[in-house]
């Protein structure tokens, strides 16, 4: 229980239906991890909404100190891809080492059948294949599946997703009838431990480094721009905070660690056909034993395209699109999906075009 509506609604879904339920909230970091905040996820004022509910519901709530793992799992991890030149996404390894690893263990150990959560999207099993599968929400609008590809076949199987085949609406509707605090709460839009945003002032904060600047060069021509303020705060598709004034609007292109220089263009140069992937997790299948049509995501907002994946390697992946893709970020998650089913997905570690 996060303390926003959806996990609140989802618990009440669980209870109505005869489930024997506990409700626990993350403690995920402290002061000492993170940037000044006046709220954001896990906050004390999530912790106190997660109770109120709970105890609205007459059902045990407890918070869990998770802080080490997700320092080790998820802040880490993010650091690390940023300094390597990628752009991380920490909801994703959140999901993967946290929620469904560590937290689905300790369900085990209380000797609780089940985990649910109040993320949008649908788990079903197929009785052709006998495997789970993970389906789109049936709120397009609130599909969370892209985030929750790496889930397993056990982790599938002991977990339940009661919003699945609900609105947003609803679920506020639901809330409000249920006299909940945080019925008309606002979703967290921004990364937990970095509620302001500034990326680059969280990492040199928590690693006590100077991310030095370096040269911004034209993709074009080759030729000195300015200088840039640390490496670590720029990402691929990147328009404000370039600090160029020029006639047309210029992007960040390309990052190298190496020489520490960013380089920039036009829109046109951020688009490619085709990327590979690492850390492939498949949900649909075992293997994927021949190239394969699928449409695939490269970031959460991206609406999925028509593209060619072929798997390279026990964990590697190569995706052709069919059309050129703006901004395929090393880093970022790749998403397969067929129809409403994901078929797994892999982290991007290069692209061309």
């Amino acid at each position: 229980m996060s303390g926003g509506v959806d996990s609140s609604v989802a618990a009440a879904l669980m209870l109505n239906s005869g489930y024997d339920c506990i409700g626990i909230t993350l403690k995920l970091y402290t002061g000492d991890d993170i940037v000044p905040i006046h709220r954001g996820c896990c906050s004390l004022e999530d912790v106190n909404d997660a109770r109120n509910v709970a105890y609205r519901l007459n059902m045990p709530h407890y918070v869990l100190n998770f802080t080490e793992p997700f320092r080790d799992e998820v802040i880490r991890r993010f650091i690390d891809i940023y300094e390597k030149g990628g752009t991380p996404n920490p909801c994703i390894d959140c999901n993967r080492y946290i929620k469904f690893e560590r937290l689905l263990y300790r369900a085990q150990q209380l000797d609780f059948d089940l985990m649910v959560t109040g993320h949008y999207a649908r788990i079903e099993k197929d009785g052709a294949s006998g495997r789970w599968l993970l389906k789109k929400a049936a709120d397009a609008k609130k599909d969370q599946s892209y985030v929750l590809y790496c889930l397993t076949q056990e982790q599938l199987e002991r977990t339940r997703f009661p919003l699945g085949d609900m609105t947003k609406g609803q679920v506020r509707e639901l809330a409000e009838e249920g006299g909940f605090i945080n019925a008309q709460k606002k979703d967290s839009q921004d990364i937990c431990f970095v509620p302001d945003g500034d990326y680059g002032r969280f990492m040199e904060t928590w690693t006590g480094k100077q991310y030095p600047s370096g040269n911004i060069i034209d993709y074009q021509t080759g030729k000195l721009l300015g200088a840039h303020r640390g490496i670590v705060r720029y990402t691929i598709g990147q328009r404000r905070g370039l600090g160029i004034a020029r006639n047309e609007p210029l992007y960040v292109a390309a990052k190298s660690v190496a020489d520490n220089t960013i380089t920039l263009g036009p829109d046109s140069s951020l688009y490619s056909k085709i990327f590979t992937a690492e850390a492939l997790n498949l949900i649909a299948c075992d293997r994927i034993e021949k190239p394969i049509r699928v449409k695939v995501k490269t970031r959460y907002q991206q609406q999925e395209q028509w593209a060619t994946a072929e798997q390279t390697g026990e964990g590697t992946l190569r995706v052709e699109f069919d059309e050129p893709q703006r901004a395929i970020t090393p880093g970022q998650a790749a998403v397969l999906y067929d129809g409403d089913v994901v078929v797994g997905g892999g982290t991007i570690v290069e692209n061309r075009p």
